[in-house]
């Protein structure tokens, strides 16, 4: 069957992606690789991955490409499965007999509300790479793992299969990339540009509460891809792609064990030095666990940056979220990696469980007392599959709101006592604000564009942005403290 694999338009400006480890639209304009729906298109030789917002299709001309096509396959999320199920109704309108596959966390979590939107055919739960491509060869639904389809006016579910174990005879998302994407149109701000992604492992040992993908879809066994097949599809990356700028390993967590990282960055570091020391950097997700002997092995084969899930500050919090890590660990950690010249991209979230002002003020400080080179401040949300999910319900601390505004940037769906949704948003800002605002930190930025005609480009764009979400975000929070003073006096 021909196969479009689509990563579809959403809101205005939409860059969040629904396959992004926060499915919303970023404070600075960000777009992440579809990874997850590049491995079933490799398996397809005349599949096409359409990744409509960094190449700025439009709906209409999105609806338009069903004509040319046997089965949709998109990736859905929480917050965009009713603009998706929309996308997927017009598309069913130009070519009736089109075949629509959803996958995702949402279509794992609740096969039955999703299955209850007539243009989705079938769903693949969990992962999906080798069911998606026995459809596409004409194998009958029913003898596929995983699947959720109708049958004579009911639903069946059939059951999980296991894990894909050997991750070795995936194919390589970079080649789907080169054949599909423009790999110039994705920019993350703290990772040079132009970069890739790629994964070297799937699945993620730790029990964060509030994690979305170990819980709903990748799963918390952990199962890695060789250190030679990494490392080859890094070589064919750098080779294949001019002017790439940086390899971004995208795993919930890379550096997990000490023994295979080291490992590979010695192949990474031998495979540099054999092509002439390219200038192409390396990052990763870290967390606060990894050792110096570990973050010295990964400096010298050519790293430059970590992505850290700091979240918290405060010590009941980081027990709260079951994070398997300390203060101690984070501030550790920290010194470590900047004592080795390495980068750190903090991230924190507010209104996670247990959060009061008290909490947050001390993970502000925390963070400041850090010191890393950026951070990115997240509402905490309770995606359905989670444990957080399941507090904030036994709970009753979840409300009816939406969990983004109209153009997909988060708003928080909980309510703490004595924490209400406007001052969560202002929590969010004042995080910012405090952090960046600092002599120190804003010397940061301004060096980079007093120095680098490039950098002051990107760095006015970002300002630009960030300085129209922070003047939307303070309209909300003054929007809620005025109905809460009406309420208070019931007008």
């Amino acid at each position: 069957m021909r196969t479009l694999f689509l990563n579809p338009p959403s809101f205005e400006g939409f860059d969040g992606g629904a396959s992004s480890r926060w499915p919303a639209t970023r404070e600075i304009e960000s777009y992440w690789y579809p990874v997850w729906l590049c491995y079933p298109a490799g398996m397809i030789p005349d599949s096409r991955v359409v990744d409509a917002p960094p190449h700025k299709i439009s709906i209409e001309q999105t609806v338009a490409m069903a004509k040319g096509y046997e089965l949709l396959v998109l990736f859905t999320s929480t917050p965009g499965f009713s603009v998706d199920v929309k996308m997927a109704e017009m598309m069913k309108d130009v070519n009736s007999k089109l075949q629509v596959c959803f996958v995702g966390p949402p279509v794992t979590v609740e096969p039955e509300k999703c299955l209850k939107s007539k243009a989705i055919d079938f769903l693949v739960r969990r992962e999906f790479d080798h069911q998606i491509r026995d459809v596409a060869q004409g194998k009958p639904l029913s003898e596929l793992p995983g699947v959720s389809f109708r049958k004579n006016g009911g639903l069946v579910h059939n059951p999980e299969g296991a894990y894909i174990e050997n991750l070795d005879e995936l194919p390589w998302v970079t080649k789907i990339y080169q054949r599909d994407l423009d790999f110039k149109r994705y920019n993350v701000p703290f990772l040079r540009y132009p970069f890739i992604s790629l994964y070297t492992s799937r699945g993620c040992p730790a029990m964060c509460t509030f994690c979305l993908w170990p819980q709903t879809h990748s799963g918390h066994r952990w199962r890695l891809r060789s250190s030679d097949d990494v490392v080859n599809e890094v070589r064919w990356a750098i080779e294949n792609f001019p002017g790439l700028k940086e390899i971004f390993f995208d795993d919930d967590t890379f550096n997990y064990k000490r023994e295979r990282t080291i490992e590979i960055c010695e192949k990474l570091k031998a495979m540099r030095a054999g092509m002439g020391h390219p200038d192409v950097t390396f990052s990763c997700t870290s967390r606060v666990t990894t050792d110096y002997e570990t973050l010295k092995a990964m400096k010298e084969a050519g790293f430059r940056l970590m992505i850290v899930g700091y979240e918290s500050g405060d010590p009941q919090i980081l027990k709260n979220i079951k994070k398997g890590a300390t203060v101690e660990m984070a501030e550790r950690f920290t010194t470590n990696a900047h004592k080795l010249g390495l980068t750190v991209h903090g991230d924190f979230i507010v209104g996670l469980p247990g959060d009061t002002r008290d909490s947050i003020r001390r993970t502000i400080d925390f963070a400041k007392k850090l010191n890393t080179e950026t951070i990115q401040i997240s509402i905490a949300h309770p995606y359905p599959g989670t444990e957080f999910f399941d507090y904030v319900k036994r709970n009753d601390l979840i409300t009816i709101d939406s969990m983004t505004d109209d153009q997909g940037h988060q708003l928080p769906n909980i309510i703490y006592p004595g924490l209400d949704r406007g001052e969560l948003v202002d929590w969010v800002e004042r995080f910012y604000g405090e952090y960046y605002f600092r002599p120190k930190a804003a010397w940061r930025v301004v060096r980079k564009a007093l120095f680098d005609s490039g950098e002051r480009k990107r760095l006015y764009k970002e300002a630009r942005e960030y300085l129209a979400l922070r003047s939307k975000r303070k309209k909300f929070v003054a929007e809620q403290q005025r109905a809460k003073a009406a309420g208070a006096t019931g007008d």
